[in-house]
């Protein structure tokens, strides 16, 4: 069956109420997008993350009377949809199709369970998309897989602070890492981290997960990743220099290009730092502590 697709550009405080609107007049399912190619990071638990500009987009069933929705938006104060004729085709399929291995480095493949993996050698990870954050796709989480992939990790410790997913903790592992931790604030995210190394099959002895209070005051680590945003990675500093060893490796993202040298101003007392790695306007900062 075919279908009517609308398309509206609102100003994010609007952009809830627009969907509302939308599925009140009929439409089947409402999608947000980006409209001006503004990034949004990681975002906290029980917020919902929206553009400046956002591109509303409402998918009604071919029956629909697409003068009559114009109308009663327009009775509303709302001007300016855009019609198009969308065939109907296999949506999961078309959904599934989006997602396709991801190589980080020279070893580590980031692999849909649904894909055969490109190399049955290499250190592949079997993760879906997911709610949790961290599917490789955002260049932060790329920068942190490919600094694993080149890392000596055989028989070190790792905190990934932040973990979303998991998908750093069980990289480090697949990677020769003896033990992890992830810890985050969204138990949601616990739970996606222990599912996905279950499906890696990581041994729930190697991977420990909690919230931060979880985490020993007085637990040290080689390397400790915090893939997470500016402020809170500023805010956090005494506490993730305390979990790293003297001699131990600081990894940390989920920032801009312009943040970095703030974040690093604030390790600075216990690290030195490498400079930071770029991505798409993205940074990674790498150091190793004194």
């Amino acid at each position: 069956m075919p279908w009517h697709q609308i398309t509206l550009t609102t100003p994010r405080d609007h952009a809830e109420a627009l969907e509302d609107t939308l599925l009140e007049l009929g439409a089947v399912s409402v999608t947000l997008k980006d409209a001006a190619d503004v990034p949004v990071l990681e975002p906290l638990p029980g917020e919902t993350p929206l553009w400046p500009e956002v591109e509303v987009v409402g998918l009604f069933e071919e029956t629909v009377d697409t003068a009559q929705v114009d109308q009663a938006l327009s009775t509303r104060g709302i001007q300016g949809g855009a019609w198009d004729w969308i065939e109907d085709q296999d949506w999961e399929r078309a959904w599934m199709d989006q997602f396709q291995p991801l190589r980080f480095g020279q070893r580590l493949w980031i692999v849909p369970s649904w894909i055969e993996a490109p190399d049955a050698q290499a250190v592949n990870i079997l993760l879906d998309p997911g709610l949790a954050f961290g599917t490789g796709t955002h260049p932060t989480t790329a920068l942190c897989l490919e600094w694993l992939d080149g890392a000596e990790l055989q028989g070190k410790t790792v905190l990934d602070y932040g973990c979303g997913s998991g998908i750093l903790a069980i990289a480090a592992l697949k990677l020769g890492a003896l033990e992890a931790w992830g810890i985050d604030i969204d138990p949601q995210a616990l739970t996606a981290t222990r599912d996905n190394a279950a499906r890696n099959g990581i041994e729930a002895h190697r991977l420990h997960t909690g919230l931060p209070g979880t985490l020993p005051k007085d637990a040290r680590f080689d390397v400790l990743l915090a893939n997470i945003l500016m402020g809170p990675l500023i805010e956090l500093a005494p506490t993730l220099t305390e979990h790293v060893k003297p001699g131990g490796a600081l990894v940390l993202s989920g920032l801009l290009a312009e943040q970095a040298e703030g974040v690093m101003a604030a390790y600075a007392a216990a690290f030195d730092f490498d400079p930071p790695a770029l991505k798409d306007g993205w940074a990674r900062l790498t150091a190793r502590r004194r």
